[in-house]
């Protein structure tokens, strides 16, 4: 199943109805697995679903397919109304969209199909277009899908989503990650750009201060307390590191949620054993410059296209002469730049027969081209590369 393509929707959901993921859970234990995967937190490190091939898969279609099976978890719980998942999420997006133009707005015309959910997911996920910027603000705004799941939950119950649920919810998630790094003694860089992406990734963002106190005030469920708090937790680990007065904070968040000491505890030790576990995965917290992270983050995507396109990048590479000749050159010695400008024509002129490869002929996908050149030597016959050492 490849959650970039059409048709990964059906095939998911065909999966899942052969085996839940969710069999004998309860809300607050289906809760428990998002964050054990990553969900609750952003950074999606593994699917709800066991049994995919999680080696191929990028951390983005992870996330698409760890919020599909979110949604329709909810679904499964209040399903009464509705008898059709793929048009119930639709309609729920619709409403929103009734509420504020969104992004969705250029289809959500389109037929009620798995097709336009595909699409409506995938606009959610993907926020923006220019590659630098998205492996950072990606970050916050899949930390903040699970209002998505919030809000679809209370559309099911009700038949319907107010503007004024999010907007509560939302100000509670603002309000709540100002005051915990308001605590902090030195606030850091990641800091305030991390109060300036949770604004920027807000659905309704609001100029309206108010006491925590307030701002928590319509917080009635307890799902919505967990994931508050564990927005709060994840604000103070930015550090990689829970200070005595930033527990002091969360205590005194938990009380004003009507959370047990025991419920804060073990938000604190959840977003520990995450984060220490997965650090060198999450850009955010990873002490890698912008340029090194983006250089990672590339050059994971790049080798998962590579991977996916060998067999048909093979053929094409064959038919190519003067560009397989050039392409063995550049293992064993530098290319000349009117060589190199070559190669890059030649390239992107085999990137346009392979729709999977399409993102190489946007504005700027050229950037990626060192990348591409350093994995397509795996693809050729060990004779042409007769000084390549293999990694570990």
């Amino acid at each position: 199943m490849n959650p970039s393509a059409n048709g990964w929707i059906k095939k998911l959901l065909k999966l899942d109805n052969e085996s839940a993921v969710w069999l004998n859970s309860d809300s607050e234990k289906f809760y428990n697995r998002l964050r054990h995967v990553g969900f609750i937190y952003g950074s999606n490190i593994n699917t709800l679903k066991p049994g995919l091939s999680e080696d191929t898969l990028s951390e983005e279609e992870i996330c698409k397919i760890n919020f599909l099976l979110a949604l329709k978890f909810c679904y499964d719980e209040f399903s009464g109304e509705h008898p059709d998942f793929i048009k119930s999420v639709i309609a729920f997006y619709t409403q929103i969209n009734a509420h504020k133009p969104s992004v969705f707005s250029e289809f959500l015309g389109e037929k009620k199909t798995s097709s336009l959910l595909e699409k409506i997911i995938h606009k959610r996920i993907q926020i923006d277009d220019n590659i630098i910027e998205r492996s950072f603000n990606y970050f916050i705004t899949n930390a903040l899908l699970f209002v998505d799941v919030l809000a679809y939950r209370k559309f099911l119950q009700h038949n319907r989503i107010s503007e004024t649920y999010i907007k509560n919810l939302e100000l509670a998630i603002e309000t709540t990650v100002i005051e915990v790094l308001n605590i902090k003694e030195k606030k850091t860089k990641y800091d305030k750009s991390l109060i300036e992406l949770v604004e920027q990734s807000l659905r309704y963002s609001t100029n309206k201060k108010v006491s925590l106190k307030e701002a928590l005030a319509p917080i009635t469920l307890r799902l919505e307390k967990y994931y508050i708090l564990d927005i709060a937790c994840m604000a103070t680990w930015s550090d990689l590191n829970i200070e005595q007065n930033e527990v002091d904070i969360l205590q005194d968040l938990g009380q004003l949620l009507d959370l047990d000491d025991g419920m804060i505890t073990t938000a604190i030790n959840n977003i520990k054993l995450f984060y220490s576990a997965h650090k060198d995965k999450i850009a955010l917290l990873s002490s890698k410059n912008i340029v090194k992270t983006f250089y990672s983050n590339s050059s994971k995507m790049v080798s998962k296209l590579i991977s996916r396109n060998s067999k048909r990048l093979q053929r094409e590479l064959k038919e190519s002469q003067e560009l397989m000749k050039l392409l063995s050159q550049s293992t064993v010695r530098d290319l000349t730049e009117e060589e190199q400008k070559k190669v890059q024509d030649q390239l992107l002129d085999i990137f346009k027969s392979i729709p999977s490869l399409a993102i190489f002929m946007l504005p700027g996908g050229a950037l990626l081209l060192p990348l591409v050149i350093k994995f397509i030597p795996r693809l050729l016959p060990s004779s042409f590369d007769d000084n390549r050492i293999e990694e570990d």
